[in-house]
Protein backbone atom coordinates (compact mmCIF):
# COMPACT_ATOMS: atom_id res chain seq x y z
CA UNK A 1 0.00 0.00 0.00
CA UNK A 2 3.27 2.48 0.49
CA UNK A 3 3.53 2.00 -2.52
CA UNK A 4 0.60 3.34 -3.96
CA UNK A 5 -0.04 6.29 -1.54
CA UNK A 6 3.87 7.13 -2.31
CA UNK A 7 2.94 7.60 -6.43
CA UNK A 8 -0.83 8.05 -5.67
CA UNK A 9 -1.34 10.58 -2.27
CA UNK A 10 -4.41 11.74 -3.55
CA UNK A 11 -6.71 8.45 -2.89
CA UNK A 12 -9.95 8.90 -1.14
CA UNK A 13 -10.76 6.30 2.26
CA UNK A 14 -13.01 4.67 -0.13
CA UNK A 15 -10.04 3.73 -2.92
CA UNK A 16 -7.23 3.34 0.06
CA UNK A 17 -9.85 0.66 1.17
CA UNK A 18 -10.50 -1.07 -2.01
CA UNK A 19 -6.55 -1.33 -2.76
CA UNK A 20 -5.93 -2.52 0.95
CA UNK A 21 -8.17 -5.60 0.17
CA UNK A 22 -6.95 -6.62 -2.69
CA UNK A 23 -4.24 -8.81 -1.27
CA UNK A 24 -5.91 -10.82 0.71
CA UNK A 25 -8.66 -11.41 -1.70
CA UNK A 26 -5.94 -12.77 -4.73
CA UNK A 27 -3.92 -14.37 -2.02
CA UNK A 28 -7.11 -15.89 -0.98
CA UNK A 29 -8.61 -16.94 -4.62
CA UNK A 30 -5.30 -17.59 -6.21
CA UNK A 31 -4.98 -20.60 -3.70
CA UNK A 32 -8.13 -22.27 -5.50
CA UNK A 33 -7.18 -20.90 -8.49
CA UNK A 34 -3.99 -20.09 -9.90
CA UNK A 35 -4.06 -17.04 -12.12
CA UNK A 36 -0.88 -15.27 -10.65
CA UNK A 37 2.63 -16.82 -10.20
CA UNK A 38 3.55 -16.99 -6.37
CA UNK A 39 6.43 -14.37 -6.74
CA UNK A 40 4.05 -12.34 -7.99
CA UNK A 41 1.43 -12.62 -5.58
CA UNK A 42 4.33 -11.53 -3.08
CA UNK A 43 4.73 -8.74 -4.95
CA UNK A 44 1.33 -7.98 -6.07
CA UNK A 45 1.07 -4.01 -5.79
CA UNK A 46 5.10 -3.59 -7.71
CA UNK A 47 4.17 -6.25 -9.85
CA UNK A 48 0.19 -5.67 -11.08
CA UNK A 49 -1.52 -2.84 -9.08
CA UNK A 50 1.14 0.05 -9.25
CA UNK A 51 1.82 -1.41 -13.25
CA UNK A 52 -1.65 -0.88 -14.16
CA UNK A 53 -1.61 2.34 -12.69
CA UNK A 54 1.11 3.50 -14.93
CA UNK A 55 -1.90 4.16 -17.32
CA UNK A 56 -3.24 6.55 -15.22
CA UNK A 57 -0.06 8.56 -15.13
CA UNK A 58 -0.68 8.85 -18.69
CA UNK A 59 -4.31 9.66 -18.78
CA UNK A 60 -6.73 11.18 -16.29
CA UNK A 61 -9.92 9.39 -17.93
CA UNK A 62 -12.99 11.43 -17.60
CA UNK A 63 -16.14 10.18 -16.06
CA UNK A 64 -18.18 8.29 -18.31
CA UNK A 65 -15.41 6.72 -20.33
CA UNK A 66 -16.19 3.64 -21.50
CA UNK A 67 -12.74 0.95 -21.37
CA UNK A 68 -12.29 -2.72 -22.73
CA UNK A 69 -9.67 -4.73 -20.90
CA UNK A 70 -8.68 -7.56 -23.54
CA UNK A 71 -7.08 -10.50 -22.08
CA UNK A 72 -7.77 -9.06 -18.61
CA UNK A 73 -5.95 -12.42 -17.00
CA UNK A 74 -6.72 -11.98 -13.34
CA UNK A 75 -8.09 -8.43 -13.70
CA UNK A 76 -5.17 -6.47 -14.90
CA UNK A 77 -4.51 -3.52 -15.36
CA UNK A 78 -8.54 -3.28 -15.37
CA UNK A 79 -9.68 -3.87 -11.52
CA UNK A 80 -7.01 -1.47 -10.37
CA UNK A 81 -7.85 1.28 -12.71
CA UNK A 82 -11.41 0.76 -12.16
CA UNK A 83 -10.62 1.63 -8.46
CA UNK A 84 -9.11 4.77 -9.91
CA UNK A 85 -11.86 5.83 -12.20
CA UNK A 86 -15.29 4.90 -10.43
CA UNK A 87 -17.48 6.84 -12.80
CA UNK A 88 -16.11 5.12 -15.84
CA UNK A 89 -17.17 1.90 -16.80
CA UNK A 90 -14.58 -1.41 -17.51
CA UNK A 91 -15.65 -4.22 -19.29
CA UNK A 92 -13.05 -6.97 -18.38
CA UNK A 93 -13.06 -9.99 -21.29
CA UNK A 94 -10.94 -12.92 -21.69
CA UNK A 95 -10.66 -16.38 -23.33
CA UNK A 96 -10.13 -18.48 -20.22
CA UNK A 97 -13.33 -18.94 -18.26
CA UNK A 98 -11.45 -19.89 -14.94
CA UNK A 99 -8.92 -16.46 -15.06
CA UNK A 100 -12.88 -14.73 -15.32
CA UNK A 101 -14.06 -16.49 -11.78
CA UNK A 102 -11.40 -15.08 -9.89
CA UNK A 103 -11.95 -11.65 -11.36
CA UNK A 104 -15.56 -11.58 -10.75
CA UNK A 105 -14.98 -12.87 -7.04
CA UNK A 106 -12.41 -10.05 -6.37
CA UNK A 107 -15.13 -7.48 -7.86
CA UNK A 108 -17.57 -9.11 -5.67
CA UNK A 109 -15.60 -8.80 -2.85
CA UNK A 110 -14.42 -5.03 -3.42
CA UNK A 111 -18.21 -4.03 -4.31
CA UNK A 112 -17.58 -2.70 -7.68
CA UNK A 113 -20.15 -1.59 -9.73
CA UNK A 114 -18.55 -0.29 -12.64
CA UNK A 115 -17.03 -3.43 -13.91
CA UNK A 116 -18.43 -6.11 -16.20
CA UNK A 117 -16.75 -9.19 -17.45
CA UNK A 118 -17.27 -11.49 -20.45
CA UNK A 119 -15.94 -14.50 -21.49
CA UNK A 120 -15.19 -14.12 -24.95
CA UNK A 121 -12.48 -13.66 -27.58
CA UNK A 122 -12.24 -10.29 -28.12
CA UNK A 123 -13.48 -10.12 -32.00
CA UNK A 124 -17.02 -11.55 -30.76
CA UNK A 125 -17.57 -8.34 -28.42
CA UNK A 126 -19.60 -5.52 -30.36
CA UNK A 127 -19.49 -2.38 -28.87
CA UNK A 128 -17.10 0.81 -29.00
CA UNK A 129 -14.83 2.38 -26.07
CA UNK A 130 -12.99 5.14 -26.17
CA UNK A 131 -10.06 3.45 -24.89
CA UNK A 132 -8.77 -0.33 -25.07
CA UNK A 133 -6.38 -1.36 -22.70
CA UNK A 134 -4.23 -4.16 -22.36
CA UNK A 135 -0.96 -5.64 -20.56
CA UNK A 136 1.21 -7.41 -23.20
CA UNK A 137 -1.09 -10.43 -24.59
CA UNK A 138 0.21 -9.88 -28.08
CA UNK A 139 2.39 -8.36 -30.29
CA UNK A 140 0.87 -4.99 -31.28
CA UNK A 141 -0.11 -5.56 -35.13
CA UNK A 142 -2.57 -9.12 -34.13
CA UNK A 143 -4.06 -7.19 -31.65
CA UNK A 144 -4.80 -4.05 -33.24
CA UNK A 145 -6.60 -6.92 -35.82
CA UNK A 146 -8.38 -7.84 -32.38
CA UNK A 147 -9.60 -4.46 -31.58
CA UNK A 148 -10.65 -3.39 -35.40
CA UNK A 149 -13.95 -1.77 -35.29
CA UNK A 150 -14.53 -1.10 -31.38
CA UNK A 151 -12.96 2.39 -31.15
CA UNK A 152 -15.76 5.04 -30.09
CA UNK A 153 -16.35 7.84 -32.83
CA UNK A 154 -16.91 10.76 -29.79
CA UNK A 155 -13.78 12.18 -28.12
CA UNK A 156 -13.24 13.17 -25.05
CA UNK A 157 -9.77 13.19 -24.10
CA UNK A 158 -6.64 15.13 -25.13
CA UNK A 159 -5.34 11.75 -25.87
CA UNK A 160 -6.89 10.16 -28.98
CA UNK A 161 -9.35 7.31 -28.78
CA UNK A 162 -7.61 3.84 -29.38
CA UNK A 163 -5.46 1.55 -27.82
CA UNK A 164 -3.47 2.08 -24.51
CA UNK A 165 -0.88 -1.32 -23.79
CA UNK A 166 1.33 -1.79 -20.99
CA UNK A 167 4.74 -3.28 -22.90
CA UNK A 168 8.32 -3.60 -21.65
CA UNK A 169 11.51 -4.40 -23.72
CA UNK A 170 12.24 -2.89 -27.07
CA UNK A 171 9.27 -1.98 -29.01
CA UNK A 172 11.22 -0.57 -32.24
CA UNK A 173 10.45 -3.44 -34.42
CA UNK A 174 6.77 -4.14 -32.90
CA UNK A 175 5.33 -0.90 -33.76
CA UNK A 176 7.89 0.32 -37.25
CA UNK A 177 4.50 0.00 -38.96
CA UNK A 178 2.66 2.34 -36.25
CA UNK A 179 3.88 6.12 -36.39
CA UNK A 180 1.36 7.67 -34.72
CA UNK A 181 2.20 5.64 -31.37
CA UNK A 182 3.54 7.64 -28.48
CA UNK A 183 5.77 5.53 -25.95
CA UNK A 184 5.94 5.94 -22.10
CA UNK A 185 8.57 4.94 -20.45
CA UNK A 186 7.72 4.29 -17.06
CA UNK A 187 10.88 4.62 -14.96
CA UNK A 188 9.67 8.22 -15.47
CA UNK A 189 7.15 8.19 -13.28
CA UNK A 190 8.45 5.45 -10.80
CA UNK A 191 12.00 4.76 -9.52
CA UNK A 192 12.04 1.17 -8.53
CA UNK A 193 14.13 -1.04 -11.02
CA UNK A 194 10.87 -3.49 -11.74
CA UNK A 195 9.80 -0.39 -14.12
CA UNK A 196 13.37 0.12 -15.68
CA UNK A 197 11.87 -1.26 -19.25
CA UNK A 198 8.38 -1.23 -18.83
CA UNK A 199 6.58 1.46 -20.98
CA UNK A 200 2.67 2.65 -21.87
CA UNK A 201 2.27 2.61 -25.56
CA UNK A 202 -0.36 4.39 -27.04
CA UNK A 203 -1.82 4.19 -30.17
CA UNK A 204 -4.83 6.18 -31.56
CA UNK A 205 -7.51 4.63 -33.71
CA UNK A 206 -9.96 6.00 -36.21
CA UNK A 207 -13.67 5.14 -35.77
CA UNK A 208 -14.79 2.92 -38.36
CA UNK A 209 -18.29 3.46 -38.88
Amino acid sequence: MELILKYFPNLTQDQIDKFEKLEALYQDWNLKINVVSRKDIDELYLRHVVHSLAIAKVIEFKDGSKLMDVGTGGGFPGIPLAIMYPECSFHLVDSIAKKLKVVNEVVTGLGLTNVKTTHSRVEAINDTYDFIISRAVAAMPTFVHWVKGKIAKEQKHELKNGIIYLKGGDLTEELKDYKTTTIYDLKDFYEEDFYDTKKVVHLPMKYRG
